[in-house]
């Protein structure tokens, strides 16, 4: 797959997705047994596609690559290449990359009492709470 980089930053480096190439994998058809495999399913010829599979929303979809360790306990580590759908509304629990202080960054989105706050999954980071009420509502 060809990348093409749009944007470099600290904690981001930001590319387009290329779909004009189909990317075909062969998929066990069956699901992933935790015990013996059938032998019959040696011969199954299926096919998924991973850019029609992860990519819902095509012009709204942009790939990530992370920098840093901020999401570790989230199973997003550096290097890590995310695919990100702007079409998909943040809400309460979600993984989301925000744009904050001319910063990208990825976190988790809480909605607290008191407000609005993007969580890193590492004890090492604080916790951002959004004070801007344009962003909070």
């Amino acid at each position: 797959m060809h990348l093409s980089r749009i944007h470099t930053g600290t904690v981001l480096d930001f590319y387009t997705p290329d779909f004009s190439t189909p990317l075909p994998l062969p998929v066990a058809g069956s699901g992933v047994s935790a015990g013996f495999p059938s032998p019959a399913e040696d011969h199954e010829e299926l096919v998924l596609d991973l850019n029609k599979a992860l990519i819902k929303h095509p012009a709204a979809t942009f790939y990530a690559r992370v920098k840093g360790s901020s999401m570790v306990d989230a199973g997003i580590e550096d290097g890590d290449l995310l695919v990100i759908d702007k079409a998909i509304e943040p809400k309460d629990g979600a993984v989301a990359v925000c744009f904050i202080d001319g910063e990208f960054t990825v976190k988790r989105i809480a909605l607290r009492d008191d407000g609005l706050y993007l969580i890193p999954a590492n004890p090492a980071f604080n916790p951002v709470r959004i004070t801007d009420p344009a962003i909070v509502n």
